[in-house]
């Protein structure tokens, strides 16, 4: 079993930047982040797994992942934050062999015009 622990959501501006964090409790291969707006299914933002990234063309330039194999950490840097990057942001994980997914309690991120 796996726990992730988010931190770093809240309120900013539009045009502002936000980061947020998750820590695994274990080393895992596979990490990312998914987001759920009000009444819209939950889609992926982006993912890193064993270097390589992958992003949803919406915030391909602007948002940023980024992983610390030492802390077992992921990081989700988000800058030139617009409206309709408002939700509650998951943290994913995946593990190996077996394919194993885990997720994060969820942290809200609110982009104000």
């Amino acid at each position: 079993q796996v726990q992730l622990v988010e931190s770093g959501g809240g309120l900013v501006q539009a045009g502002g930047s936000r980061r947020l964090s998750c820590a695994a409790s274990r080393s895992i291969f596979t990490m990312g982040w998914y987001r759920q707006a009000p009444g819209k299914q939950r889609e992926l933002v982006a993912t890193t797994s064993g270097g390589s990234t992958n992003y949803v063309d919406s915030v391909k330039g602007r948002f940023t992942i980024s992983k610390d194999n030492a802390k077992n950490t992921v990081y989700l840097q988000m800058n030139s934050l617009k409206p309709e990057d408002t939700g509650l942001y998951y943290c994913y994980a995946k593990s190996l062999p077996f394919g194993s997914e885990y997720w994060g309690q969820g942290t809200q991120v609110t982009v104000s015009s």
